[in-house]
């Protein structure tokens, strides 16, 4: 029985034989060009007989990494990867040129290789390349993770995502789809005549959400600068100054703890559009999630943790009070009473809640009893005013705003809003935020000074809209955690 080597013995070898490659001058070529991927010659050939395809004799240029091989004296097989999935190659001693096949048998799991051959089909039907020219490309100093297990430790798939694409067909399928649903995405919004645009990443004050920052400093002009919690102010900028309907696609930075559903780096589509309202935007969403389910999944309905949802039909409307109220079992009414607030709050143990105002009780409330229990796609409304700095007033309360938040799944997926655009109450709402900043509130917005003069030019009645595309992939996905759906999550460093 042959003794298993070490991983240090197995690069050791593979370091030997690169070492011959480079005495040969052979190392590394970049001559090789293929002509072929391996899905789209299934695809050419789907239905042909053997001897329907040996007549069309196709030539064929494949490349791609070593995924398994077979090795029998003069004739031998291996499986190739390559970006659209694996292909089968058929390797014997006599077709080749002299010394390959040689080579050949020295090469390892995970070398990237080039084949020049003509497709065939094998007695047990599986389209192959019989090679008639070979040629290593890159040899893999370090051996694949085992055969058949992939890389199955969590930790080390999200600290080596590129062994995590080679060997987990599953992972790689979760990043085409999310790319595809940006993709979708972007093609949405173009046909409906939005404009995509890009605006800072460095802001020199803090605003767009209630969030707490990351903090750089700009040696030239000696000053700090935030990483952008939010776009939101420099895209209403852009309104103003007569982009009407615009949208971007692009990173936040919040300087918060990590969890299944966040990260401190993460992709938000922010979008904005004039002369609509947050009840427009809701119709907007929905048609949104529609198209987007039914182009990239075929179907408006998807599974998500053994669930049905469905996005063809109108999502559930329902204010933010009237769900507290169905959680608790209590008359609404009972919500604006502040003794109620405080003792209920204070029962679940949700800590400092003393000095918090009415709205930021109830709105405590619900983010503990409710949330998390929104499965189906549900537009929650009526947020009070003061957990919302940017939103328009209620025409019939002034303690709420014209404000939804998506939920789908337990999870928060998108948030809208009619935009505020009256230029004194936003510097009121400011100068608020800014008593909250002074009062230890490290989430609390600066007051932006020039954002309130770019209102005082007009800013048309106004509804905007952030869904986070992580967490959008992760529902489309089935997938349990953001890291699983980020290709480079934020680690701790190992210690």
């Amino acid at each position: 029985m042959t003794e298993k080597l070490s991983e240090n013995e197995l690069i050791q070898q593979r370091r030997s034989k690169l070492e011959e490659m480079r005495n040969k001058g052979i190392a590394y070529p970049n001559s090789f060009r293929r002509d072929s991927l391996s899905a789209d010659l299934q695809q050419e050939c789907e239905g042909l007989s053997k001897e329907e395809l040996e007549e069309k004799s196709i030539e064929v240029s494949i490349a791609g990494r070593i995924m398994l091989q077979r090795i029998m004296g003069k004739a031998s097989f291996m499986t190739l990867q390559d970006m659209k999935g694996q292909i089968q190659a058929y390797i014997r001693s006599n077709d080749l040129p002299e010394g390959q096949y040689a080579d050949f048998k020295t090469w390892d799991l995970g070398d990237i290789v080039g084949i020049r051959g003509k497709l065939f089909i094998t007695k047990t039907g599986e389209l192959t390349v019989h090679a008639d020219s070979i040629e290593m490309l890159t040899k893999s100093l370090r051996p694949l993770p085992e055969k058949h297990l992939g890389l199955v430790d969590t930790e080390q798939r999200y600290r080596k995502r590129y062994l995590d694409l080679i060997t987990n067909p599953e992972s790689l399928e979760v990043f085409k789809k999310r790319s595809q649903i940006i993709s979708s995405i972007r093609d949405f919004f173009t046909k409906h005549e939005y404009l995509e645009v890009e605006t800072p990443m460095m802001h020199s004050v803090l605003g767009g959400a209630a969030a707490k920052p990351f903090t750089t400093h700009h040696n030239a002009l000696d000053m700090d600068l935030y990483l952008r919690i939010a776009p939101e102010l420099y895209l209403k900028r852009l309104v103003v100054g007569g982009l009407e309907r615009v949208f971007e696609i692009n990173r936040n930075f919040r300087n918060e703890g990590l969890s299944t559903k966040h990260n401190p780096e993460f992709t938000m589509l922010e979008y904005y559009s004039a002369y609509a309202d947050f009840n427009d935007q809701m119709n907007f969403i929905e048609k949104l999630f529609n198209d987007l389910t039914a182009e990239v999944f075929g179907s408006s309905v998807i599974e998500h943790n053994g669930q049905s949802l469905d996005f063809s039909k109108p999502f559930t409307r329902v204010t933010l009070k009237e769900a507290v109220s169905q959680k608790l079992s209590v008359d609404s009414s009972l919500l604006e009473d502040r003794s109620f607030l405080l003792e209920t709050t204070k029962k679940l143990k949700i800590d400092n809640v003393d000095n918090l105002s009415d709205g930021k009780l109830l709105f405590e409330l619900f983010e503990e009893l409710v949330e998390g229990n929104l499965i189906e796609p549900t537009f929650i409304t009526g947020y009070p005013k003061d957990v919302s700095p940017l939103s328009r007033s209620s025409d019939n309360n002034p303690l709420e705003v014209d404000r939804f938040e998506l939920f789908i799944g337990g999870k928060e997926i998108a948030n809208g809003f009619s935009e505020l655009n009256d230029p004194e109450d936003q510097a009121e709402r400011f100068h608020e935020q800014v008593n909250q900043k002074s009062a230890g509130d490290e989430e609390a917005m600066e007051f932006d000074a020039d954002y309130v003069e770019a209102l005082e030019y007009g800013l048309p009645p106004c509804a905007g809209v952030g869904i986070g595309i992580d967490r959008l992939v992760m529902l489309l996905t089935g997938a349990q955690s953001i890291r699983d759906v980020l290709l480079f999550p934020q680690m701790k460093p190992k210690g």
